[in-house]
């Protein structure tokens, strides 16, 4: 049987998690591949450190360069995580026609890019399933299984530390600060937990996703991100009553409307590329994905809808998606055939990204205002000035004078009308609170 070595880097969470997957069912992967997958190295940061899986000490080294170098190692496993030493590790490998397999979706989000024109121009390849949504598939998805569709829809939950904050805020009926704690203590979120809960990691693996979708690349910079920190959970609660969930939600989606822009002179639909808090109707399966669990519904226009749900990171989810790889890339190896799937091909060279004020939907608004005669009207003027109508109102009874909530859901306006109109309201002398707006999907 055809032996293939890894050299591993990194010796954490995901490298541990790899290490043990491959000595529990090495022998199955061997039987289903005719490819035997062995661990020839692994590179860590102290091989004195005490780790959960245990590790012969024979195949750590410290030195990620002499696993790089190895001639006798095959594959080579990016697992070590952030994107400087991680660009090393990847580029050298594929410099010495070595494929790459990672889950760093930090590192692709960032150098992405550069690594797949290393990959083509040096003969290889680079396999990064991992790195987005954990042991759910949907890489493979996108570049294989839905080769033949159009993707003209993308949602994802692919933040597990948000969707179980929002989902415990909604079960509690607690606020963001007391879950947040909460989620830290049971190692949900991290001590500093700004990444998650403020969109970036979601951002991370939706343009990735994004790119993959559309056929050309989309840099993190395109991408406009709100976190979860200004949900209330008044918000969770009216939005209950008013039939939906609040999610943060990746979107990806071809725009045929536009807040007042011209299509391109190229004639195609722009998409829009967002990762923000998301009103989801109560009735729609993604209402009903919760705690740290992952999914991402598309819709392609030859299959219509789909969904990939599952966990998206952990140890033995992650693991899961590595072997996924190794699998593949070992194949390919015994294939002679180390590129067979390019890891990335820009196919859609015109594709554009549409600015977040041009993107039109519908909006929950939550004021806090003086519960006085004229209120609402004055509020009502300048939505009525900037063209935007109000669909419903909820208004808590209140005793005159004080300040209540005041729930607004909206008709469909460009984002940049309703910041300019939300600008104006906050300023009244009767608004009490900056204004909290969430956008609302309805999965058309």
């Amino acid at each position: 049987m055809q032996q293939v070595n890894l050299g591993i880097v990194g010796g954490g969470t995901v490298g541990g998690g790899v290490f043990q997957a491959i000595q529990r069912n090495g022998a199955l992967i061997s039987s289903r591949l005719g490819v035997k997958l062995h661990i020839a190295k692994m590179a860590v940061r102290d091989v004195h450190k005490p780790r959960p899986v245990k590790i012969p000490p024979a195949l750590l080294t410290t030195d990620w360069l002499s696993v790089v170098n190895d001639p006798q190692i095959n594959l080579v496993v990016e697992l070590m995580g952030g994107t400087t030493t991680a660009r090393e590790v990847a580029l050298s490998a594929l410099k010495r026609g070595k494929p790459v397999v990672t889950a760093n979706k930090a590192l692709l989000a960032a150098h992405g890019e550069e690594l797949f024109e290393a990959a083509q121009s040096y003969g290889t390849n680079l396999y990064y399933e991992a790195s987005v949504a954990g042991g759910i598939p949907i890489i493979k998805v996108l570049r294989e299984g839905l080769i033949g569709n159009r993707i003209t829809r993308l949602y994802g939950i692919v933040n597990g530390t948000c969707n179980y904050i929002l989902t415990q805020m909604k079960l509690e009926k607690a606020d963001f600060a007391e879950v947040l704690a909460e989620a830290q203590r049971l190692g949900y979120a991290e001590a500093e937990p700004s990444l998650d809960v403020d969109g970036h990691d979601a951002a991370h693996k939706i343009g990735i996703l994004a790119s993959l979708a559309h056929g050309f690349w989309v840099g993190p910079k395109q991408i406009y991100v709100e976190g979860i920190r200004h949900v209330s959970r008044l918000d969770i609660r009216f939005a209950g009553e008013l039939g939906y969930t609040i999610k943060l939600l990746g979107i990806v989606k071809k725009v045929e409307r536009m807040g007042g822009r011209k299509r391109p002179p190229n004639g195609c639909a722009p998409i829009q590329v967002s990762v923000y808090p998301t009103l989801v109707p109560n009735l729609h399966v993604l209402a009903s994905v919760n705690d740290v669990f992952n999914a991402i519904y598309v819709r392609g226009d030859v299959v219509g809808d789909t969904l990939y749900y599952g966990r998206g990171a952990g140890q033995d989810a992650t693991a899961s998606a590595v072997l996924g790889d190794l699998a593949d890339a070992a194949l390919d190896l015994k294939c002679g055939t180390k590129s067979r799937i390019r890891p990335f091909v820009p196919h859609e060279r015109e594709g554009a990204v549409l600015p977040i004020d041009d993107v039109v939907a519908r909006y929950y608004v939550r004021l806090s205002v003086i519960d006085k005669p004229g209120t609402l009207a004055s509020i009502a003027a300048i939505f009525g000035h900037s063209k935007i109508g109000i669909s419903s109102v909820i208004q808590p009874e209140g005793h005159e004078g004080e300040s209540v909530p005041l729930i607004l859901m909206i008709h469909d306006a460009s984002n940049a009308a309703i910041t300019k109109a939300l600008t104006r309201i906050g300023s009244l002398p009767v608004v009490k609170a900056p204004p909290v707006m969430i956008r609302v999907e309805n999965f058309e």
